[in-house]
């Protein structure tokens, strides 16, 4: 059974067609397991929906047990793991089924990509040439979540300005033990670099600062 109705299907051909400015490659890691990932077919079932509606996305679907290379390369290490690529990979990951509210944020990325550009300010794109470190950003999410894509949005683009940030979302509820482990009382919560945690979707400016602070040290 589709997970996309009619009309959304044609909502999102719609934005495709007006937005998208190029090719977009959507590279979906899974385990065939049911046990192991219980989300995966429906991740699979959407992305293959999603990529059907306009020839300029493709999808390559990778079985993590089959192509542990392939899945060291782009750093995943659980499933089901979504990973964008437009003239480039970009370094930012859905750690769960981008559906419910994270649907706008895959839709956005996706236009995005196929751009090879952000939304930020001006401010932001200049403040992040300055990111020389390794910076990783968590962003934990909810589907029900409304403020939830605002955080991914801003933390994805991050990545896509400065190779050396990398930025995930993850679904608290699909991957539990992650949770307990870095505290996720309420979402989104953000985490960066292990050591910086931040609550609910913070202004592109107070984020921005968090960030290049995380990359000093």
């Amino acid at each position: 059974m589709p997970i996309l109705n009619g009309d959304t299907s044609k909502q999102v051909s719609e934005i495709f067609s007006k937005e998208m400015a190029g090719n977009v490659s959507l590279m979906l890691f899974f385990d065939a397991s049911e046990e192991k990932c219980p989300a995966c077919n429906a991740t699979i079932e959407l992305v293959r929906e999603v990529s059907a509606i306009d020839s300029r996305i493709s999808l390559t679907l990778y079985d993590i047990s089959k192509n542990q290379k392939e899945a060291r390369f782009l750093g995943i290490d659980k499933v089901p793991a979504l990973v964008i690529g437009g003239k480039k990979i970009y370094n930012m990951v859905y750690f769960g089924i981008p559906a419910g509210y994270e649907f706008s944020s895959l839709l956005e990325d996706i236009v995005d990509a196929s751009k090879g550009a952000t939304r930020l300010s001006a401010r932001s794109k200049e403040k992040l040439k300055s990111v020389s470190k390794p910076v990783d950003i968590k962003v934990f999410v909810t589907p029900t979540c409304p403020y939830c894509p605002k955080a991914v949005r801003i933390a994805h683009q991050f990545a896509m300005e400065n190779d050396k940030i990398r930025s995930s979302m993850i679904d608290a509820q699909e991957y539990m033990g992650l949770s307990r482990q870095y505290e996720v009382m309420g979402v989104p919560r953000i985490v960066i670099n292990d050591s910086i945690a931040l609550e609910g979707a913070q202004a592109e400016e107070v984020f921005l600062e968090h960030v290049l602070k995380a990359s000093q040290n």
